[in-house]
């Protein structure tokens, strides 16, 4: 795969040739690229962030301007293959509705969020008493647009409530896959693959 975000790039391997693909909050498009160019896949966007819009537009990629809170809605029942949501679900303001839609929308979803009981983010908090500034979490808690701060153990409690499947799930640090065993503990950031 072509240079993309670490969770980008699990997705990316995952997603089966020639499918039909929503990128939720698509940023400035690598992931759809990506699909587009190197797996043949049919990828469409929704992004609320409108010079992001206009990038994509621009690379000639299907991209509309939309809000994953209130927008997911008008998407029709099993209208993809896979529905996806990277990094955006912490900042979303309802984000077991936007699982929810997501899973309607689509036949799978991929979803990869930060995590933020890693044992970097629990030391800075215990040593500085302070909201951590990582490479993963480089934003400071005034400005960043993350609004749920959960953990991998949080999403898996969530996930299980909501008797959605986990088909895979992928543990990451950096570009390291970590295992399962201590994910909450060790791992910076999650990719999971859910069906209904």
């Amino acid at each position: 795969m072509s240079a993309l975000r670490p969770d980008l790039a699990v997705i990316a391997q995952n997603v089966a040739p020639g499918s039909s693909v929503l990128d939720v909050g698509c940023g400035d498009g690598a992931l759809m690229l990506a699909l587009r160019d190197e797996r043949g896949c049919d990828a469409r966007g929704l992004e609320i962030d409108p010079a992001n819009v206009a990038e994509c537009v621009a690379a000639g990629l299907s991209v509309i301007q939309g809000d994953a809170d209130t927008d997911l809605a008008f998407y029709p029942d099993g209208v993809v293959d896979y529905a996806i949501l990277s990094q955006t679900l912490q900042t979303t303001m309802r984000p077991r509705i936007v699982l929810e839609e997501l899973l309607r929308i689509g036949r799978k979803a991929f979803v990869s969020f930060p995590n933020f009981a890693h044992w970097r983010v629990r030391l800075s908090l215990l040593m500085g008493g302070r909201m951590p500034v990582t490479p993963q979490l480089p934003i400071a808690w005034y400005e960043t647009p993350n609004i749920h701060f959960s953990s991998i153990d949080d999403f898996r409690a969530l996930v299980g409530e909501m008797g959605v499947k986990v088909e895979d799930a992928w543990f990451l640090s950096g570009n390291e896959r970590r295992s399962a065993a201590a994910a909450n503990l060790r791992a910076e950031h999650a990719v999971f693959l859910l069906s209904k």
